[in-house]
């Protein structure tokens, strides 16, 4: 009675595995139909969210520039910013940009003068680079940042920079430490420190013009690019620095646009007025 009794045992569990290899079949062929299907809603739900999340980026939001505008015949523009105050401290508890609005006692402490401390000019001139109707004509190709400590960054051009200082000084501090800030949702950088020198960076045709007021050589800017090749990128290097001059080796052309000393902002407003003028940009 105990052998009959065994065969039907094992012909239950053969029969048992059977079952199982045909669910196991049906599963993955209901699998895979799911898994396009789930391939297919992801990727439609994936060109929903781009979208959405280009018009709801909250303080790093893309400006809405057409990337179809910027193509490899048309000659573009591209600002380096020199010796930007951006020095990273301890202040009580906290990591902080320096600046001397709110840190001139730290900084008296420690021998260091706080007119040096200006981070507030290099915010100015990237809120008149990105803000300016050539940048939304979509004629910007990049923006070089590089610190009074030789820290070399890129901002992309359709970065919206924060509207208040404070929040930018919290973006530069984050940038300083974690060396990238990405957009909300996406792994694009937007902001990125990347290898000096800035010309391994820079077009091979290109024009470098450095800006100064002590330059012997004053110009009506709307002449100066006038007389530049419709074929040749422009690179304009101005100092993000309270006060000096920017020494640089790799710069073509030196010249000064006004007879009076001129902050950041207001000669690149300048620049991007004269610039927009040659190229038709109201």
């Amino acid at each position: 009675m105990v052998r009959p009794y065994g065969k039907g045992h094992k012909r239950k569990k053969k029969a048992e595995r059977y079952d199982k290899e045909e669910d196991e079949v049906e599963d993955k062929q209901v699998e895979e139909e799911n898994t396009d299907d789930e391939t297919e809603i992801s990727a439609h739900d994936a060109e929903e969210k781009t979208e959405e999340e280009r018009e709801e980026l909250p303080e790093l939001e893309g400006i809405p520039v057409g990337p179809s505008t910027q193509t490899a015949k048309k000659p573009g523009v591209i600002f380096v910013l020199e010796k930007a105050s951006l020095e990273v401290a301890k202040v009580g508890k906290n990591y902080q940009i320096l600046n001397s609005e709110e840190h001139a006692n730290f900084l008296r402490r420690n021998n260091k003068n706080p007119a040096d401390y200006r981070p507030d000019i290099i915010y100015q001139a990237l809120l008149s680079i990105l803000d300016s109707p050539l940048n939304k004509a979509g004629c910007l190709r990049a923006v070089y940042v590089k610190t009074d400590k030789g820290v070399l960054f890129e901002v992309k051009p359709y970065v919206r920079i924060p509207r208040t200082y404070k929040r930018f000084a919290g973006i530069m501090l984050q940038l300083l430490q974690k060396l990238s800030i990405a957009a909300v949702g996406k792994r694009e950088k937007l902001l990125r420190v990347i290898k000096n020198p800035v010309t391994q960076h820079l077009p091979l045709n290109s024009r470098k013009i450095g800006f100064s007021h002590s330059s012997d050589k004053l110009v009506e800017m709307e002449k100066y690019v006038a007389g530049v090749g419709d074929d040749t990128d422009l690179v304009f290097v101005v100092g993000a620095m309270s006060h000096g001059k920017i020494e640089c080796d790799y710069i073509d052309d030196f010249i000064s646009v006004s007879e009076y000393p001129l902050s950041a902002a207001w000669c690149i407003a300048r620049i991007c007025e004269a610039v927009s003028k040659k190229w038709r940009v109201l």
